[in-house]
């Protein structure tokens, strides 16, 4: 029976990384509802639907969200065609299996076996999980999302089933291409992407903040011979993320010191040249620097 569980979850998990979803963070304002941001962003009312199931909210009347919640809107993507790219590669990619490549040509007006021109444009659908409760159908499913009955037949392709029935508990994902936003939703669309980005930079600045902590314990390694244990640290913290040009330049500065009293000369090269372009005036002075580290330099 464990195994059994762990099968199942294993397959959930990996039935939801394949989902490629899309969309942006709107934060309620006071005395909004789901109907009132779908009529905004979509223009459309009745998508509230998709917004209540995309936050695993109760839809009636929106009263499931309260001022300050932050909510995930749904919206489709678009990917520029590079070359050789095709519709079952695309579909791998952003679908998460190529046996999707007829939804996304179809969605797009092409052909899965005609692969798509070099620099089109094509749309991406937002990718909806839905946890199925008692009585549901891929029919009833497809009525409800897509607009019609008759579409279930999709959403059993998607999800490579043969049963339109469904039983409590399964997950089944419908893919939506039909999500495009009013002008009001692309310029709050856009709002949400600078203040996702303003976020990443504030998560870089505690990054920053925690490297420069690690420093001193990694000059330390240097000094104290320990160079193994330098190079360890010091390839750790180049890992971590976006470093300034300081940072980078210390580290690769211990690192080349450290390369060099291990006779990592290759390395040694590779830590000068990374030094060099971050450190903003180099110095190689013969009465400070030993003569094993200026080799390493030699060439740059």
């Amino acid at each position: 029976m464990r195994i059994r569980r762990l099968a199942m979850v294993t397959s959930l998990a990996a039935l939801l990384a394949a989902t490629n979803a899309h969309g942006f963070v709107h934060i309620v304002r006071p005395g909004e509802t789901l109907s009132q941001i779908s009529t905004r962003v979509y223009g459309d009312a009745r998508l509230e639907l998709v917004i209540a199931d995309a936050n695993a909210l109760d839809v009636q009347g929106g009263s499931g969200i309260v001022a300050g919640m932050r909510l995930e809107i749904p919206a489709c993507s678009f990917h520029r065609v590079l070359e050789r790219e095709t519709w079952p590669s695309l579909a791998r990619e952003y679908l998460g299996d190529s046996g999707r490549a007829d939804e996304l040509a179809l969605i797009n007006g092409g052909l899965a076996w005609i692969a798509p021109s070099p620099e089109q444009e094509v749309k991406l659908p937002y990718v909806l999980t839905h946890i199925a409760a008692e009585g549901d159908t891929t029919t009833k499913l497809a009525h409800r999302y897509l607009g019609d009955a008759n579409f279930g037949w999709k959403i059993d392709a998607f999800n490579g089933r043969k049963e339109w029935k469904l039983v409590r508990g399964d997950v089944v994902l419908v893919p939506l291409a039909d999500l495009d936003l009013t002008e009001a939703g692309k310029a709050e669309a856009a709002q949400a992407q600078t203040r996702d980005r303003s976020q990443a930079a504030g998560a870089s600045l505690e990054l920053q903040r925690k490297v420069d902590a690690e420093l001193p314990p990694l000059l330390s390694d240097v000094r104290a011979g320990r160079y193994v244990e330098a190079v360890a640290r010091g390839n750790r913290l180049l890992g971590l993320g976006e470093l300034s040009r300081v940072q980078l330049a210390t580290i690769h500065r211990a690192l080349l010191e450290a390369y060099v009293a291990l006779e990592a000369h290759g390395s040694a090269a590779a830590a000068c040249a990374d030094w060099m372009k971050n450190e903003p005036h180099p110095v190689l002075d013969p009465m400070l620097v030993s003569p094993k580290i200026r080799a390493a330099c030699a060439a740059h």
